[in-house]
């Protein structure tokens, strides 16, 4: 069946082979994530090409995503590996130690001093851990133990509400985004972006070490910070998507806040003609069981039903003992999910303006599918924005683009309701859309005697050209 929902699936050692990779996209795994938070660049590399030569075998493209580390506040190593923190007792966090013990331990970043003061809360280790700090002094912040429990080495910080001022981009992130255009990355994913400034940056450093490759990724904000929320529009404008990172979010705003916050970023990046992935635990308990909790099922469900684009596996299929059946498991939630959802398509355009030829004719190809009950939407399309705008709409209608550019399949392996098919240039009209329904024909996807919607530019070859749509019968003469 056509899932419309994507799914991103991160690697690590558990899926770290071209076989089980293989097993993976054949399970339903649409998009790649490298995290960039662990391994070298000789690791990413090496998994970059099992991707790619997986993808091959499996006769379909897969996009890669690089997700950068970012600012990632962390206290430092222990002695012994670990302490164990009591309610109630005093604890530093030194920027200046070595090694930590039972009273102090130091910080991978030296200017968390300069952020806070007396009566500022801190989450360590997810949240597991909060501290109450009690007094600044020069490099030590003194704090008293609100909720105990291990702390081991390098477990990550934040401030409760947020407000700490690491920049986005370390220099670990430039080499990485290097790094990552050096292998042929789609997107590139930036941590705890606080504004659009950082995201313009991103951006321009990609685009710059992309350049000797020919790439221009897409360039992905993770929502994770509490500033990153009133800013959420200006960062949306900056970037081609979001990722709603429920994590260290959760960590910064409270647990009780994200599920709405959820349901708005992915509302407002649709209505913004932005992708939008849900991540973080989806399917945590996979990591170890070979089926999910119910609890789980409904969280990828309702994901689906808010109309994210893609939902995305971390430790399940890095780690996990079950990385292929996740992907299974998770593929099946969403096609359950696809089939309840209601189409509001009249109701969307409402009050829409539409300045733009190729958006036009893209809302017209949905409108005349929808209610001609076509059994497919086909697009030649350049750079992809065709079927973006599309996917934006609900319809139920699925839709298929078809581009010569390698490049923008894999882009378009992130757009809901889309499938990405390779199609040689052809300067014909009339003989380029006969070859785009017989590849959908080929492919399974309609048959003999169905109505198809087809759109493409005149003339061809040129991105931004849509400007023709034509509705046939397969089988009948063009």
């Amino acid at each position: 069946m056509h899932r419309a929902t994507k799914i991103v699936a991160t690697v690590g050692p558990a899926s770290n082979t071209p076989e089980i990779l293989l097993q993976m996209i054949h399970a339903g795994l649409d998009v790649v994530r490298l995290n960039f938070s662990h391994g070298t660049a000789d690791d990413h590399r090496q998994r970059a090409d099992f991707v790619r030569e997986a993808a091959r075998q499996a006769g379909r493209e897969v996009a890669i995503m690089a997700d950068l580390q970012g600012p990632k506040i962390r206290v430092g190593k222990f002695e012994n590996g670990k302490v164990t923190l009591v309610a109630g007792a005093p604890f530093i966090l030194d920027a200046d130690c070595e090694l930590g013990n039972d009273e102090r331990v130091g910080l991978d970043y030296k200017d968390l001093p300069r952020d806070l003061k007396a009566g500022d809360v801190l989450l360590l280790n997810d949240g597991l851990i909060v501290l109450d700090v009690a007094r600044v002094i020069g490099n030590e912040i003194h704090t008293i133990v609100k909720i105990g429990g291990d702390l081991s080495n390098n477990k990550g910080i934040n401030r409760q509400g947020g407000g700490l001022s690491a920049p986005a981009l370390t220099a670990k992130d430039m080499e990485d985004i290097r790094t990552a255009m050096s292998l042929g990355a789609d997107y590139v994913a930036v941590s705890f972006p606080k504004n659009a400034t950082d995201m313009e940056m991103a951006r321009q450093l990609a685009n710059i070490a992309g350049a000797p490759y020919g790439m221009k990724p897409k360039m992905i904000a993770k929502i994770e910070r509490a500033e990153a929320i009133p800013a959420l529009q200006g960062i949306l404008d900056a970037s081609d998507g979001i990722m709603v990172a429920r994590g260290d979010l959760a960590v910064e705003v409270g647990n009780a806040a994200v599920p709405a916050l959820q349901k708005r970023m992915i509302r407002m990046a649709r209505e913004s003609n932005k992708f939008v992935i849900t991540a973080t635990q989806m399917m945590e308990s996979m990591i170890y069981a070979p089926v999910p909790t119910r609890a789980e099922v409904s969280d990828v469900a309702n994901a689906v039903l808010d109309g994210t684009d893609a939902v995305m596996l971390s430790a399940e299929s890095a780690a996990g003992k079950y990385p292929v059946q996740t992907i299974e498991t998770m593929s099946a939630i969403c096609l359950e999910a696809e089939k309840s959802e209601q189409s509001e398509l009249d109701k969307d355009f409402l009050d829409r303006t539409f300045t733009r030829i190729d958006q036009s004719i893209a809302m017209g190809a949905l409108f005349t599918a929808y209610h001609l009950g076509a059994k497919a939407i086909v697009a030649l399309t350049e750079s992809g924005s065709t079927a973006l705008w599309m996917s934006r709409h609900w319809t139920h209608v699925p839709i298929f683009a078809l581009t010569p550019r390698v490049t923008s399949e894999r882009a378009m392996a992130l757009y809901r309701n889309v499938t990405s098919l390779h199609l040689d240039t052809n300067t014909d009209r009339d003989t380029a859309l006969q070859q785009a329904v017989e590849t959908v024909v080929s492919k399974g996807y309609a048959s003999r005697g169905d109505m198809v919607v087809l759109t493409v530019g005149e003339p061809m070859g040129q991105a931004g050209g849509t400007n023709t749509l034509k509705i046939v019968r397969v089988g009948e003469p063009y």
